[in-house]
C-alpha cells in the first residue's frame, strides 16, 4: 500500500495527515488564524516521527489544490513541491471542495435517497466557493463562486436532501435553512485525512501532477486591498 503524506492548508485550518494506504497513521492540525507558515513543517516533522517513518519512506506528496485562501494554497503547493523535488516523489493534487464533501459524508453518514452534499469556503460577504456531489463523492455541480440569497440552490432543494458544510456555510444557515431539505453539519472542519480516500484512488491510477508547472486552484484573482492615501477619505 502507498504512503502518502497530505498537505491541507486551504482554508484557516493547518492540517497535515499520514496514511498508510487507507489507514491513517498520524494527524496534526491547528485552527490558529494564519499559522500554516510556522505551524505546516512542524506538522510533516511530527507525523513523520510518530509513523516511526522517514520522509524518503513515502510513496508520494498529496496537496489540496483548492479553491480557498490564495495565502493558504501558496504556502501547502510551495510546500508539496518542495518535497516532490528533494525527495524525487510524485504530487496528487485533490479538490478541496471534494475532500470536504468526503468528509461530510463520513460524518454524518445519511440514508435518505437523493442526498447532495454542498461544501463551502467562505470568501467575501456572502460569497462562498462551492460545488455539489453526490453520494459517491462524484461532483454533480461544477465548482464555483456563489453569492448566496434564499432563492440559492432553490431547484435542487425541491428534490434533494442538501447537505451543507464548511467555513462557507454557517453564514449561509440563516437564508437557507428556512427550507426543510438545507440540513446544515455543525462543528465541521476541514482536515487532510479526508484526502486519503480520493487520493489513494489517483495513486493507484497514476494521476500525478507535473510538478514543475502546477498551480493552486484559486477561482479567482487574488486582488489585495488597496492602501490608503494619507489626507484622503
Amino acid at each position: 500500500m502507498a504512503k502518502l503524506l497530505f498537505l491541507e492548508t486551504a482554508t484557516q485550518v493547518c492540517s497535515v495527515a499520514l496514511a498508510d494506504g487507507d489507514q491513517l497513521l498520524a494527524l496534526k492540525e491547528s485552527e490558529s488564524a494564519n499559522s500554516h507558515s510556522s505551524l505546516l513543517t512542524t506538522f510533516i516533522q511530527e507525523v513523520i516521527s510518530e509513523a516511526g517513518m522517514k520522509l524518503k519512506d513515502l510513496d508520494a506528496i498529496v496537496v489540496s489544490k483548492g479553491p480557498g485562501s490564495y495565502t493558504g494554497l501558496r504556502i501547502g503547493v510551495s510546500t508539496a513541491k518542495g518535497l516532490c523535488y528533494s525527495l524525487e516523489k510524485p504530487l496528487i493534487a485533490v479538490n478541496t471542495l471534494q475532500s470536504l464533501a468526503a468528509g461530510m459524508k463520513n460524518k454524518t453518514m445519511p440514508d435518505a435517497e437523493n442526498v447532495l452534499f454542498c461544501p463551502m469556503i467562505d470568501a467575501r460577504r456572502m460569497e462562498v466557493y462551492t460545488a455539489f456531489f453526490d453520494a459517491d463523492n462524484k461532483e454533480i455541480k461544477a465548482t464555483s463562486a456563489q453569492i448566496i440569497d434564499e432563492n440559492s440552490f432553490a431547484d435542487l432543494l425541491k428534490t434533494h436532501q442538501i447537505h451543507f458544510g464548511g467555513d462557507g456555510a454557517e453564514k449561509c444557515k440563516d437564508v437557507l435553512a428556512k427550507n426543510k431539505n438545507a440540513i446544515f453539519i455543525d462543528d465541521f472542519r476541514i482536515s487532510a485525512k479526508d484526502m486519503i480516500e480520493i487520493a489513494a484512488a489517483k495513486f493507484e491510477q497514476n494521476q500525478f501532477e507535473d510538478v514543475a508547472y502546477f498551480e493552486p486552484y484559486y477561482l479567482k484573482d487574488f486582488i489585495a486591498g488597496m492602501p490608503k492615501v494619507k489626507g484622503l477619505r
